[in-house]
C-alpha cells in the first residue's frame, strides 16, 4: 500500500540541520504515527513520503519554504511576563511554549527579558533553515473513520478519545 492522503504511516526519523542532529524518534525508541493529508507534517516531508511503501527508507532535504517557512524579521513581539509561568527562568535564545487564546500552543524564542515584559521571536525556531530527514517507513495503512474525524492517527494500543 502506498502512502498518501488519509493513510496512516508509522515512521522512524532523524532530523539534522547543517549536519547536526536536532532530534530523532530513535532517541525515544518510539515511532511516529501520522495521518497524511491533515497538516501533521511539514509540506516538504509529506510530499517526499507520498507514494512510498512500508519498508522504504528516504533521505529528504526540505528547503525552508517547504518546512517551517522563511524567517520574517518583523516577528518580534513584546509580551507581559504574566503569559510565561516560568518567566524568571527564561534567558535570551531559549525556546519556550506560548499558550494561545484558542487553547493552542506556539513555540517562540526569547529575544530579550525585561523587568515586566519579554520580547519573543514568533518565528518557528526552525524557520529559515534547510532541514534534512532520514526516514524509515515502517507501516502504511488506511485510516479509520475515527482517525479522519479526529484529524490524527491513533497508534496501536492508544486509548480512544
Amino acid at each position: 500500500m502506498k502512502a498518501g492522503k488519509d493513510k496512516v504511516i508509522a515512521i522512524h526519523y532523524t532530523l539534522t540541520v547543517d549536519g547536526e542532529k536536532v532530534e530523532s524518534s530513535h532517541d525515544h525508541n518510539e515511532q511516529l504515527w501520522i495521518l497524511l493529508g491533515h497538516g501533521q507534517l511539514i509540506p516538504g516531508l509529506e510530499t517526499a513520503i507520498e507514494g512510498h511503501e512500508a519498508g522504504d527508507t528516504l533521505s529528504v532535504d526540505v528547503a525552508a519554504a517547504d518546512g517551517y517557512g522563511e524567517r520574517q524579521e518583523d516577528q518580534i513581539q513584546r509580551m507581559s511576563k504574566k503569559y510565561f509561568p516560568q518567566a524568571n527562568r527564561l534567558k535570551p535564545g531559549m525556546v519556550t511554549v506560548l499558550k494561545l487564546k484558542d487553547g493552542g500552543q506556539r513555540a517562540v524564542t526569547v529575544h530579550k527579558v525585561g523587568m515586566s515584559a519579554i520580547d519573543v521571536d514568533l518565528n518557528h525556531p526552525m524557520a529559515g533553515k534547510a532541514l534534512h530527514f532520514d526516514v524509515a517507513i515502517n507501516e502504511v495503512r488506511d485510516a479509520t473513520e475515527e482517525e479522519i474525524q479526529h484529524g490524527h492517527a491513533h497508534a496501536p494500543g492508544a486509548d480512544a478519545h
